[in-house]
């Protein structure tokens, strides 16, 4: 793919470690929760560096792997932060779950182990949502609505050979008071353990899907992508899997003691991305 957006004259390290001679960035993929906000307040620099970032001619997209909020709810929340966002420049999860069901299978019913929000956006695609044990697919979701009912009806699903799909890997969610809680991933293992089936598809972070959709949305190459996110089994897994250079931040879920070495790059917080992007420019200079 080609983009007609100016590229940063920052040309980024295709490994970690290395001395620049990258291809330069023209778009970024950035993860929201512990990237860009935590809670209900903007990381402090994120709003400066996104509008940085676009004065140089750099489209700027957002991920999560929160399917219980459309890309619409997280646009007008990163209005509300004073990041103005189209909704065509979020993913989310559910989206993207969403918008591969359609394209794949657009007959099929669906049952799901999800949040209100996710099923009126499956409905709203057009897509059939069941709560029969005879569906075609069962997709997994964070749901702090599941119950053994929904658990029995999406085990009898898989045992009659259903397609097993969850929006995202993640075992816990974080919330507003630093805490976590459990997520689509507990969820999905559950249903791993009892009916013998490993899941088929996943949509979210770091799968290849969700990669796919983002370079797509980013409108570039994976060589002038950057991925930048607090999660080293989503975020930098994602664009590591996808030939994508990635920066880690630690502004949420990671820690300072964790092995980042995965990641091209590792900082405070996104408050610290343009200057590492100058210095990177200044090696090659």
């Amino acid at each position: 793919m080609t983009s007609g957006a100016a590229a940063l004259d920052f040309p980024v390290p295709a490994e970690p470690g290395s001395e620049g001679g990258g291809s330069p960035v023209r778009a970024v993929l950035f993860d929201l929760d512990g990237t860009i906000y935590r809670g209900t307040e903007a990381i402090p620099g994120a709003t400066e560096t996104v509008a940085a970032l676009r004065a140089a001619g750099i489209r700027c997209v957002f991920a999560s792997n929160n399917p219980t909020a459309t890309s619409l709810d997280y646009s007008r929340r990163l209005i509300g932060l004073g990041i103005p966002t189209a909704e065509a420049d979020v993913l989310t999860s559910g989206g993207v779950a969403v918008e591969w069901l359609r394209e794949t299978h657009p007959s099929d019913s669906v049952f799901v182990i999800g949040e209100e929000s996710l099923i009126r956006e499956l409905q709203a695609a057009g897509i059939q949502v069941t709560t029969s044990e005879q569906a075609d697919v069962v997709l997994t979701a964070f749901d702090r609505t599941f119950s053994y009912a929904k658990w029995n009806t999406a085990f009898q699903a898989l045992r009659r050979g259903a397609l097993f799909a969850a929006t995202n890997p993640d075992t816990t969610c974080p919330v507003s008071d630093g805490g976590l809680i459990p997520d689509c991933g507990g969820i999905t293992a559950a249903l791993e353990a009892t009916s013998g089936r490993r899941v088929d598809v996943v949509f979210g972070k770091p799968s290849r899907i969700m990669a796919e959709a983002a370079l797509e949305r980013l409108g570039v190459g994976a060589e002038e992508a950057l991925v930048v996110g607090d999660r080293l089994e989503t975020d930098i897994q994602m664009g590591q899997a996808a030939g994508v250079r990635t920066v880690l931040v630690l502004s949420g879920v990671t820690g300072h003691g964790a092995d980042s070495s995965a990641a091209s790059a590792v900082l405070p917080s996104v408050r610290e991305l343009p200057g590492l992007l100058g210095s990177w420019d200044q090696s090659t200079s």
